[in-house]
């Protein structure tokens, strides 16, 4: 039987939802990304330095791509061993991660689909899951 897998992902975390004869695990990896973050004595645009003002937007904006690239990678890390997978969530992350799964020559046949879906919980995410393969199984 075929190990099949849904990843629902934002930016807070990933829940990767995998099916393997008849039953289901969950394994679900936080994200380190910081989007959020003030520092005191820091305006909304300038830190101080001294005399001097400093911008940290590039230097934000650095750090959230690097902690972004760590959090998909470390979800790819999860799913080299399965058969089918399908993405789906409610924030853009889930189409960040379908440009590194296209640009893996042994990933891109697997993916089946990416869909929008709003928040779950974890039996939601379960079934809906199983309710797209077996919709999948009927078309097929």
């Amino acid at each position: 039987m075929k190990k099949r897998t849904g990843i629902w992902l934002d930016h807070e975390k990933a829940t990767i939802i995998t099916l393997d004869k008849g039953r289901y695990k969950l394994n679900t990896i936080e994200s380190d990304i910081v989007t959020r973050e003030r520092i005191d004595g820091e305006t909304r645009n300038y830190g101080r330095f001294g005399d001097q003002s400093l911008n940290q937007e590039k230097h934000k904006e650095r750090r959230i791509k690097e902690q972004t690239s760590n959090y998909l990678k470390s979800v790819l890390s999860e799913i080299q061993q399965v058969d089918e997978l399908v993405l789906f969530g409610p924030a853009n992350m889930k189409r960040q991660l379908e440009k590194l799964i296209l640009y893996d020559a042994t990933l891109t046949p697997k993916l089946k689909a990416v869909v929008s879906a709003d928040s779950m919980t974890n039996n939601q995410m379960v079934a809906w899951v199983k309710k797209f393969y077996q919709s999948e199984k009927v078309i097929a």
